[in-house]
């Protein structure tokens, strides 16, 4: 088995760039022959962006070069926009290799990839009708818009006729893709794992002193509404991370008085230090966000989560320890229920940590990471035949 993992780097990274560290990871442990292809948005000036959107990609010779050289038998695409699209896809199955495609958000429909707007959840946009992300500027530049809006559409055949399998991170991910276009009978779930230096002995949740949130500082993280709750509840509130939320966050903190520590972005260290200290994580997204990994961190480090009743949260937390979406009384009262029993936080953190340990553990990744290999090369070879 030689797997050639692809993936174009986000200009902020964050999750999909953990997952393909993983992902690399997990390969190298488990004796694969791989090689990871990536390039970087930060280093692609915007025209040349537009460009590969419109094209289909711009870098598909090196990805049947690095096909061939390699030998693959399966290319596994993580972030494909701008620099790879849909033309390295057929260039890889033109190699040779089966094509897997993982979907980490909506990008395939969607110009911002979150499918959020105006608060809350939009999937306006679905199948090939792409329109109403230039109609409402989601880009925030028209050009741009017009952009997504006719690459997203023109390409998206091509994206499914070159795709033998498409992975997502849970099963409120495969419905989701499925309904908005996806063939499902394509989609396979793989949950997200940690290694196991990830994984705490025990929560420490029950000597917390504060509540956490570990985020960008976008509107539809929902952080507004988590420094309102942790006002009502008179509990002090950390926050890691930064983005173009940032001031007015800052701004709300100071005129309702809230006991808010902004921490700006903080590297992996510092997260799982101040994991360490935190009596609960704090996640009251505004939308259907599909596997987070700062809730699976937080499972992992025996830390409680509180979240929105949204996306995969449910499915990866429980949907006990969810909450209405933009509703500041209801998290309020949550995270006071916590807050005030330190016997039932380390309770509720220890059964998070075994949640965590039986279905995100690196062994149940790998085991399920080389079935779908095994599987997809197979049909492959079969349809060579």
């Amino acid at each position: 088995m030689r797997v050639l993992v692809v993936h174009n780097r986000y200009r902020v990274e964050g999750g999909e760039e953990r997952s393909v560290e993983l992902q690399a990871a997990a390969l190298r442990s488990a004796d694969v022959t791989h090689a990871v292809l990536e390039r970087h948005s930060t280093a692609m000036s915007r025209p040349r962006a537009a460009l590969g959107l419109l094209r289909g990609g711009i870098e598909d010779e090196d990805v049947r070069a690095a096909t061939r050289e390699l030998g693959a038998d399966v290319v596994h695409f993580h972030n494909m926009l701008p620099a790879f699209g849909p033309r390295s896809l057929a260039a890889a199955r033109r190699a040779g290799a089966a094509v897997v495609l993982h979907l980490h958000n909506l990008r395939l429909f969607c110009a911002i990839g979150i499918a959020a707007r105006d608060g809350g959840p939009c999937f306006r946009c679905h199948h090939r009708s792409t329109l109403p992300g230039l109609l409402l500027n989601c880009r925030g530049s028209l050009p741009e818009a017009a952009v997504y809006a006719a690459a997203l559409a023109r390409h998206q055949p091509a994206v499914f006729a070159t795709t033998d399998r498409f992975v997502v991170p849970s099963e409120y991910a495969r419905g989701q893709s499925a309904l908005l276009g996806v063939p499902g009978e394509r989609i396979e779930v793989l949950p997200h794992y940690l290694p196991a230096q990830a994984f705490a002995a025990r929560s420490r949740a029950g000597e917390g002193r504060y509540a956490l949130i570990a985020a960008r500082l976008a509107p539809e993280k929902g952080i507004d509404t988590a420094i309102r709750a942790a006002t009502l509840a008179d509990i002090p509130l950390r926050v890691a991370g930064d983005g173009p939320a940032a001031d007015r966050l800052i701004e709300l903190a100071n005129i309702i008085g809230g006991h808010v520590d902004f921490l700006g972005r903080q590297d992996r260290a510092a997260l799982e230090r101040e994991l360490a200290g935190a009596a609960m994580v704090v996640m009251p997204s505004r939308y259907h966000e599909f596997s987070p990994y700062s809730a699976l961190e937080a499972m992992a480090a025996g830390v409680p989560v509180v979240a929105s009743a949204l996306g995969g949260l449910p499915e990866l937390i429980g949907t006990a320890r969810c909450v209405p979406p933009n509703d500041p009384h209801a998290l309020a009262a949550r995270m006071r229920s916590l807050w005030t029993d330190p016997a039932r936080r380390a309770e509720d953190g220890d059964a998070l940590l075994a949640r965590a340990s039986a279905n995100h553990s690196a062994d149940r990744y790998i085991e399920r990471l080389l079935d779908l290999y095994r599987r997809v090369g197979s049909m492959r070879s079969t349809t060579a035949q």
